[in-house]
């Protein structure tokens, strides 16, 4: 067993030092660790500990790794896992720690840092959409935490460090009780607006992507639709398999779904279904006077010629006949919120409704995207009356 040397400093002072065998690294390369202490009996200590570590297999060797390095690392190996879309909003999520802490060496990262450092993201750090230095969204913050907590989760297991600092950084409540009261959260559409919606833009050419829409599809999976998806001749079927979505709001990125729960099938309502085979129609009639000039792609939603049309261009048509029929504009994607709620309301059960949405969690569909208001238990209001016995109007 390797012995302290002795050794003088330039400055006369004299220290012990010697190199411990610390095992192998991942890549079959030995770790050696050069401990440097004042005394021979320090350096003795630390020797044990680094090989008894090593025996229990707890041993971590010290490395320069920073935070922002390791986070490069971590999205580079979540590629395995997770679509092009999932890096970038991965990337964007983390942009934050790395801009304040990216700079740390990972195994000097504190909870107190972490801490710090997500007390000023809700506080002022919001960059876009708003007065860029105000308060970001809570929920917005937690997913920054998700993602944190995820990569520093695996550092440890790759044995970068012994723990992870962020397993209980938490938004505080006070900043929880602060975006609740302040935020402004746009709701769904109203039973009554989405009826209004359908009547409005019932002549207009894209009708069947929109109500589409409005039967709970994803926007990427309406314009991923394909026409060999659809059985509009036997049982009104839509199969969901591929979807089309934008990264960064300028390209298309052509995929399957999300998740193995999202492909799935769902029989049409009559009102789509009518309207898809009007489309269809329209759309060979479409083909016969543009001729050679026609793209004959096999997607639903496309334009006059046959081109695709992507989300934005959806999103934004939808838009437009919103503000033509003066209704509240809301995203495309909230419509799920609306259509997910009335399925629910309406006694779908809890298994059917997470089917319908592409989900594998019920209770996550619920959570997600049914949001009870007061108008929604007017029947349990009205059940108290009769209970109370009878209309107390009548009774005065």
């Amino acid at each position: 067993m390797a012995e302290p040397k002795r050794i003088v400093l330039s400055s006369g002072k004299v220290r012990y030092r010697l190199m411990v065998d610390a095992g192998r690294d991942e890549n079959g390369k030995r770790i050696q660790v050069t401990v440097t202490r004042d005394t021979a009996t320090a350096c003795r200590n630390e020797r044990d500990r680094i090989l008894h570590q090593r025996a229990a297999g707890t041993f971590i060797a010290p490395n320069k790794i920073t935070l922002g390095a390791w986070l490069e690392q971590w999205l580079e190996y979540k590629r395995r896992d997770v679509e092009e879309t999932t890096i970038r909003a991965y990337r964007l999520a983390l942009v934050h720690i790395r801009d304040r802490l990216g700079h740390i060496p990972l195994q000097e990262l504190t909870e107190d840092q972490i801490q710090d450092c997500i007390d000023e993201i809700v506080a002022t750090g919001r960059r876009r959409g708003g007065k860029p230095g105000t308060r970001l969204a809570v929920s917005t913050v937690d997913g920054i935490l998700i993602r944190l907590k995820e990569a520093l989760g695996r550092a440890v297991v790759r044995k970068l460090i012994a723990n992870n600092p962020a397993q209980y950084v938490r938004v505080a409540l006070v900043d929880k009780k602060t975006d609740k009261r302040e935020r402004v959260r746009p709701k769904p559409w109203t039973v009554a607006e989405v009826q209004t919606f359908i009547r409005g833009i019932s002549q207009d050419r894209l009708f069947a992507p929109l109500l589409l829409s409005l039967m709970g599809l994803r926007p990427a999976e309406v314009c991923g639709q394909r026409w060999r998806d659809l059985d509009l001749d036997g049982l009104g079927v839509i199969n969901i398999t591929t979807t089309r979505t934008m990264i960064g709001n300028h390209r298309v990125l052509e995929k399957d779904t999300k998740t193995a729960s999202g492909e799935r099938s769902l029989p049409l309502p009559r009102g789509p279904w009518d309207a898809l085979l009007a489309f269809r129609a329209l759309q060979a009639a479409e083909k016969a006077a543009a001729g050679e000039a026609y793209t004959d792609s096999g997607y639903v939603v496309v334009n006059e010629i046959g081109e695709p049309l992507n989300t934005r261009d959806l999103r934004e048509h939808a838009y437009h006949l919103m503000q033509l029929l003066g209704l509240r504009r809301v995203r495309l994607y909230d419509a799920r919120h609306s259509v997910l709620k009335a399925l629910a309301l309406s006694g779908v059960p809890d298994v059917i409704l997470a089917a319908w949405a592409g989900h594998t969690n019920a209770s996550f569909t619920k959570r997600k995207y049914v949001e009870i208001e007061a108008e929604d238990m007017r029947a349990a209001a009205d059940a108290l009356d009769t209970f109370h016995g009878g209309d107390q109007k009548a009774l005065t």
